[in-house]
């Protein structure tokens, strides 16, 4: 975990890898329940037999699933304490170069890009996020993620 007790004590780690995230396992009980929440019941995500017989060998996770768990990575890695909120205010440069198969264990390495003030006494971050499955080298989503802290 790496503790920031203020906003500005971001800026002399602007350009650095922070570390990863904890590990989460991706399960089929996930998939399905975003399958759920989104809509979208494609076969590849929620029917385990006929998944089986396609390209990956069993079910995949939603790209945008894999993306949903970008907060809960976060967290298990920053922690910025002396702010009186945070907001998600977007991404940029959304990838997902490779497929993360059911029960797979992903983690998050984490690297500021920028870290510029903005209206309201606040800054806006840009992490740089990559997430990793075990055991694989190619990452399985890269993406900017806007974050605005305030004082």
């Amino acid at each position: 975990m790496k503790i920031f007790a203020t906003l500005d004590d971001l800026k002399p780690v602007v350009g650095q890898d922070l570390g990863v995230s904890d590990w989460i396992q991706v399960t089929q009980e996930q998939i399905n329940l975003f399958a759920e929440a989104t809509g979208d019941h494609q076969w590849i995500h929620v029917d385990p037999v006929r998944a089986k017989e396609g390209p990956y060998g069993s079910t995949i996770a939603h790209g945008f699933l894999t993306l949903s768990l970008l907060p809960k990575m976060y967290a298990s890695l920053i922690r910025i304490e002396k702010t009186r909120m945070g907001v998600n205010y977007g991404l940029n440069k959304v990838r997902f170069p490779a497929p993360v198969p059911v029960n797979s264990r992903l983690r998050c390495r984490i690297k500021l890009l920028t870290c510029e003030e903005v209206a309201g006494d606040g800054v806006q971050l840009n992490w740089e996020m990559s997430v990793e499955r075990e055991g694989e080298a190619k990452p399985v989503c890269v993406a900017e993620f806007l974050q605005r802290r305030y004082r």
